[in-house]
C-alpha cells in the first residue's frame, strides 16, 4: 500500500427486498436481505433461507406440479417463512451498530460498554446470543428426503 487510498472500506447496509420472487424466481440470503458482517449471521440466514425453499419447494418440484399462480404462491410462502428472522436479526445488528460498534468508533480510548459488559458477564446471555448466532430465531429443518441415512 503507498497511501490510505489504497485501503477499500466495506459498504455496510441492512435493508431487503419488498418481495422476494417473481414468476420462477426466488431470491434469497444476500440477494433478498443484505446483512451486516456483525455477528456473522449473513452466511446462517442464508442457509436457513435455502433450507426453507427446499421444504417448501422441493416435494412440488420433483413431482412437477409447481406453474402459474400456484408457483407464485409457493414462492411467497417462503418469503414468508423467512421474514421475521431476517427482520429480527437485522434490528439486532442496527442496535448493535448504534450500541456497540459506533460508540468505539467514535471513542478515542473505546472501553467495553454497558452492553458489553453485560453479556460478558451473563452466562446465559452469552448462551442465548450464541444460539441466535448458530441458529437464528426460527430454526430450520431439512425435509426428511433431503436427510442422510443414519
Amino acid at each position: 500500500m503507498k497511501s490510505f487510498d489504497d485501503v477499500k472500506l466495506l459498504d455496510v447496509q441492512l435493508n431487503r427486498l419488498r418481495r422476494w420472487y417473481s414468476d420462477g424466481v426466488l431470491f434469497i440470503g444476500d440477494a433478498a436481505h443484505a446483512m451486516s458482517p456483525v455477528g456473522g449471521v449473513g452466511i446462517n440466514l442464508a442457509v436457513a433461507d435455502a433450507v426453507a425453499a427446499a421444504r417448501l419447494l422441493a416435494g412440488p418440484l420433483r413431482s412437477g406440479r409447481v406453474s402459474g399462480h400456484v408457483s407464485r404462491r409457493r414462492l411467497a410462502r417462503v418469503q414468508t417463512r423467512r421474514w421475521v428472522p431476517t427482520a429480527i436479526l437485522q434490528a439486532v445488528q442496527r442496535m448493535i451498530h448504534t450500541k456497540v460498534v459506533s460508540v468505539a468508533v467514535a471513542s478515542a480510548d473505546p472501553e467495553p460498554g454497558r452492553v458489553i459488559g453485560l453479556v460478558s458477564r451473563s452466562v446465559v446471555l452469552r448462551r442465548v446470543i450464541g444460539y441466535m448466532v448458530a441458529i437464528g430465531p426460527l430454526p430450520e429443518h431439512a425435509p426428511k428426503f433431503g436427510r442422510r441415512a443414519s
